[in-house]
């Protein structure tokens, strides 16, 4: 198994099929899925079943709320890729997104985490990390997402850290601390959706980190 692929979520069944669906669109094939439901009131498991029952690379796995970073670390004792990448709920991947992260993987082993290459759709801003009351363009972020972990790597930074926000600043930042081969690419085929009014981002802009629960 190359790519293992932790989709964190909770309370998104209205949107979950959109990324589910763009993972069953990719030009490559060698994957598995794990839904983490992080502790959902709604319909989710029910929407993950239907395409589980149909494609045995795709899990569903439920857990009390203890937010997304603890819901992808969780995700990880699942898995059996070689890498492991992510998904949030509200976003999807474009179809060459896999095949095009494992051409450079391919052609670069020595690479012990990916990043990078995303489409932005809505709001093109997010609250700084340093100081929640200023916008800095996504552009200029880390955004986890798009990240590709070799397996062994994860465990040796023992996943994310789980804090309020900017986990995935924080496991770029232990990754190149600890002198991790980092690579980055600029193939625009994650697409992030920042139009959801109670994401984490629009949270923290709205409410500083307080407002995350």
């Amino acid at each position: 198994m190359q790519f293992s692929i932790i989709i964190p979520t909770f309370n998104r069944a209205h949107l979950l099929s959109r990324a589910i669906e763009s993972v069953l669109a990719q030009d490559f094939s060698d994957w598995e899925m794990i839904v983490m439901d992080d502790g959902s009131s709604d319909n989710t498991g029910e929407v993950v079943r239907l395409f589980a029952d149909v494609d045995l690379r795709i899990s569903y796995h439920y857990s009390e709320n203890q937010g997304a970073a603890a819901a992808r670390n969780l995700g990880a004792s699942f898995i059996s890729g070689k890498y492991i990448t992510f998904l949030d709920s509200d976003d999807e991947y474009l179809p060459s997104h896999l095949q095009r992260r494992a051409e450079i993987l391919s052609s670069k082993p020595a690479i012990e985490l990916l990043h990078g290459g995303v489409e932005v759709i809505g709001d093109q801003t997010v609250a700084d990390l340093n100081d929640t009351s200023k916008l800095i363009p996504i552009s200029d972020c880390i955004v986890g997402g798009t990240f590709f972990i070799r397996r062994d790597l994860f465990k040796r930074l023992g996943g994310f850290a789980t804090i309020p926000y900017g986990d995935d600043n924080d496991f770029y930042n232990r990754a190149s601390k600890l002198g991790a081969l980092i690579g980055k690419v600029d193939i625009p085929t994650y697409r992030y959706y920042r139009t959801e009014a109670d994401s984490i981002c629009n949270i923290v802009i709205k409410n500083a980190r307080g407002g995350i629960k």
